[in-house]
């Protein structure tokens, strides 16, 4: 079975900016599109008498923004299957249980009726941290959104948290022809740097060190892509900072996430909070599996 993109909609500016990108992410892995919209209105509408022949007008409305969202996807990929759902649930609830048989979640990076000022809307940041598969979250500038740079930009993490990462990067990178770049950060601890000396020394040792995990990382999915270019660098600096800078130049920067001991849902550290709210292109969540 081909699993579905599903994208969560609600009307909102963001949330239509999320269909235009998850059309042209369909087509191009040839899967078809899930539009999901889901309220908890029966909760707010239960106490309203109807006379039989009137519906409840969230949703009437929740049938006009699912509607419209189809509508504008099959005007940008006509070649594209698209469903639509309707769900009398919470949000954040629906969209996880859909992404349980989804290729990924995609999300506006905020809602209907979410602050303007916010940097991530609550349920963009909550379908992140829980999700069993990738979420996109659609944010950044006209050029990345569409996909100008023709680069993708990979976050190298720890083993333990990158490999499913890597994976989606490389897949990413061969259909949209572009090039990979991975980075993976470094930094020396103060303990060991006492004087210039043991600064060049320590310093030497640790980007050894990232290379030799870059190595480790890219070995497989290189062999299994040979046709995607890869550029894998090391950068002295903190992750968050180096991976926010470099996503001005990327169409969709990739990280990821691994589960907590005897936690429900992921630990987004430092870096996926950084880049869910400050990146320049959309953003991919990817949990390693467990």
């Amino acid at each position: 079975m081909t699993l579905p993109l599903v994208v969560g909609v609600d009307g909102s500016d963001p949330s239509l900016l999320a269909v235009d990108w998850a059309v042209q992410e369909a087509a191009r892995h040839d899967i078809p599109l899930r539009l999901v919209y889901a309220s908890r209105w029966e909760r707010y509408e239960a106490g309203v008498q109807l006379d039989g022949t009137q519906r409840p007008s969230e949703r009437v409305l929740a049938e006009h923004i699912v509607a419209s969202a189809a509508e504008r996807a099959a005007q940008r990929g006509p070649d594209v299957k698209v469903t639509t759902d309707i769900l009398a649930d919470d949000p954040v609830r629906a969209l996880l249980h859909a992404g349980d048989e989804a290729y990924a979640l995609v999300t506006g990076e905020r809602g209907r009726g979410e602050l303007t000022g916010l940097l991530l809307g609550s349920v963009g940041l909550a379908v992140a941290a829980k999700a069993h598969c990738p979420v996109i979250v659609v944010r950044g500038d006209r050029i990345g959104l569409a996909g100008g740079h023709e680069r993708i930009l990979l976050g190298a993490g720890e083993p333990a948290t990158a490999a499913e990462a890597v994976r989606f990067a490389f897949r990413e990178a061969e259909v949209r022809a572009s090039i990979l770049d991975v980075v993976r950060a470094w930094r020396c601890p103060a303990h060991e740097i006492t004087d210039r000396a043991s600064h060049a020394e320590a310093a030497r040792r640790y980007e050894e060190k990232a290379s030799a995990l870059l190595d480790t990382l890219l070995g497989e999915a290189m062999a299994d892509h040979p046709k995607v270019r890869v550029r894998s660098v090391t950068a002295e600096g903190p992750a968050h900072r180096i991976l926010v800078h470099r996503t001005a130049a990327a169409d969709l920067v990739v990280v990821g996430a691994r589960r907590r001991q005897g936690h429900v849902g992921l630990q987004l550290g430092r870096v996926a909070h950084t880049l869910l709210h400050h990146a320049a292109c959309p953003v991919a969540i990817v949990p390693q599996p467990v």
